[in-house]
């Protein structure tokens, strides 16, 4: 069987790099549970990010655009940060087919929170690597990503 396997060129890569996934997101679960922040889940990080790089409000079709999501798959984890307060949502005044998306003080508050935990996260992925393997490996999964793009 094994040399069935190594014949078609198998290779360990996907399975490598979904077990970083799930390690990364046990981490990020972990940390917010030291904080003592409950309710969030690593893929609100997306659209926390994407608000943080942002000034201000957020149509929801462009945060689905940034993180590269489905508009239902975002609609459900805004509706799930607007319940934890940390988001609001609101009508565009001039064109209410369009949802808005900005920060809540609690999501700004949280933002110190969430740039620790991913600063912690960088700092566990690299551990071991000198700066050009990080950077070798940051392009490398660029390079991967962009294969699917």
């Amino acid at each position: 069987m094994s040399n069935y396997i190594i014949s078609m060129g198998y290779k360990k890569t996907v399975s490598l790099i979904s077990k970083a996934r799930e390690l990364s997101n046990a981490f990020i679960m972990t940390e917010l549970e030291k904080k003592g922040v409950s309710g969030l889940v690593p893929s609100h990080g997306e659209i926390l990010f994407a608000l943080y790089s942002s000034e201000g409000k957020l149509p929801m079709k462009n945060i689905a655009q940034k993180i590269n999501r489905t508009q239902p798959t975002v609609t459900i984890l805004i509706d799930k940060l607007v319940e934890l307060q940390f988001i609001r949502k609101e009508k565009d005044t001039n064109d209410a087919r369009i949802t808005l998306i900005s920060l809540t003080q609690k999501g700004k508050e949280f933002r110190d929170v969430f740039f620790e935990i991913s600063q912690a996260l960088n700092r566990k992925i690299h551990i071991g690597f000198s700066e050009l393997e990080a950077d070798v490996l940051e392009k490398l999964l660029n390079r991967v990503v962009q294969n699917f793009e």
